[in-house]
């Protein structure tokens, strides 16, 4: 027994590590993003307020009940004087006399409807439109998480790609380094082709570390960006250049484009909706509002607290009625109010009409940055073959001696160089074809 609890433990870590670690593809990553990501959880809250809050606005203006229960114990009854003479005094005296009961109760029902009120009209428009803006803000949020996922999901990739060739470099340096200092050793070579070489071979054993750490950072970052626990242990399953590949879509940028799709052109026309209503609000304030109520009630007095017994008598009343109330002046209040947001509402329809030419101009841009991804990744595909075989021609001379230390190196920074640019190239190709989607509006729900 003594041995089997160990064990168990063990077994359950394992199965608690086994759950832990998750495996995502590119669309994998972006699905689980829009699930857990806790900006994406905000905005959708921010969705579930405005239902409450449009109900909120509904309900003001459908029936209302109320019911005031007041009980009064008048701990000393109010006196008042009536001439003495009614009870028989002397003419020109007064008697102390108090009214009433010294405790009374009264219980009393109301009704209330509204029957016209401008304000009311415009703020169920107010909560539609409040309720668009929530679900248009969760719909940005929902891009701007998709293209957070597709950058993290990428640097990770660009890490584990810069972190491979970097290891493939410094296996072929330190060859290089062992068998140049063999031949040094033996008088063939010159010390100057070994330390030529220890220089190339201590820059890629820098920059390997540093892209090692930057590897631990884009996994939590990635992890952050989805909405796991940051140090969750996550695997990759897509590769660069496939995603690079599955990317290149040559007509994209030829995509006809609808501006009334786009998202940000929706937030600047709900912006300009919502200041069409403000305006709206403040002028009914200058219209007169009506209301229906009924009420009915019961009154019980005593000078004790008999008011549970069965025989205490209770007083019925009702009584229905409407109530107009018309603004007359305001010392040019609403009027002040109703000019602000004339002015505001001019804004708006500016901001509009300037939202929709920067639109029009991030296509434009968007679709360069696109076009010029696609002819970067072809035209850094074609240098790193040229590098490859530069470097590798050059690793022939110098072991035959024809090629000096110095022209070595050169050709071996000149492959890193092309390493890294191809690299990236293929990460613009997914980044700038995201970017153009957007816009375009063209990205999968």
């Amino acid at each position: 027994m003594k041995n089997i609890l160990p064990i168990l433990t063990l077994l359950f870590s394992v199965a608690l590590t086994a759950q832990e670690k998750m495996s995502f593809s590119l669309d994998e990553a972006i699905r689980f993003a829009l699930e857990h990501n806790r900006t994406v959880l905000n905005a959708e809250n921010d969705i579930e307020i405005a239902k409450k809050e449009k109900w909120e606005t509904t309900s003001t203006g459908l029936p209302q009940i109320d019911v005031a229960v007041d009980y009064q114990h008048n701990l000393k009854q109010q006196l008042s004087l009536i001439p003495a003479e009614i009870f028989g005094g002397e003419p020109g005296t007064f008697e102390e006399v108090a009214f009433g009961t010294k405790q009374n109760v009264s219980a009393v029902a109301t009704l209330r409807q509204k029957i016209f009120d401008g304000s009311y009209i415009v703020g169920l428009q107010s909560a539609k439109v409040y309720l668009e803006i929530s679900k248009n803000a969760k719909h940005k949020t929902d891009l701007d998480i998709k293209k957070a996922v597709i950058d993290a999901y990428g640097n990770v990739l660009l890490a584990e790609e810069n972190i491979d060739i970097l290891e493939k470099n410094k296996e072929i340096l330190e060859k290089n380094v062992y068998e140049t200092q063999k031949t040094f050793e033996n008088g063939l070579e010159e010390e100057e082709s070994v330390e030529q070489l220890q220089i190339t071979l201590a820059g890629v054993e820098s920059n390997l570390q540093n892209n090692i750490r930057l590897r631990e950072i884009a996994y939590k970052m990635f992890n952050i960006t989805i909405g796991a626990e940051i140090d969750t242990e996550v695997n990759l399953t897509d590769d660069l250049d496939e995603l690079a590949v599955k990317n290149t879509v040559p007509g994209l940028a030829e995509q006809s484009f609808s501006i009334a799709n786009n998202i940000d052109y929706k937030i600047a026309a709900n912006n300009k909706r919502s200041q069409e209503l403000l305006l709206k609000y403040e002028k009914s304030k200058a219209l007169p509002t009506l209301d229906a109520f009924i009420n009915g009630g019961y009154q019980a007095y005593s000078n004790s607290f008999t008011f549970l017994e069965s025989d205490q008598q209770w007083l019925g009343s009702s009584l229905i009625g409407v109530s107009l109330n018309v603004p007359i002046f305001s010392s040019l209040g609403r009027s002040a109010a109703t000019q602000r947001m004339k002015v505001e509402l001019e804004k708006a329809k500016n901001n509009l009409k300037e939202t929709e030419q920067q639109l029009h101009l991030e296509l434009q841009q968007a679709r360069s940055d696109y076009q010029f991804a696609l002819e970067q990744y072809r035209n850094k595909k074609k240098s790193l073959e040229l590098a490859e075989r530069i470097e590798h021609k050059n690793q022939v001379k110098f072991s035959e001696g024809m090629a000096t230390s110095f022209e070595l190196r050169q050709a071996q920074e000149q492959l890193y160089t092309a390493q890294q640019e191809y690299l990236q190239s293929m990460l613009d190709i997914i980044n700038t074809k995201t970017e153009l989607e957007i816009v375009l509006h063209n990205v999968n729900e």
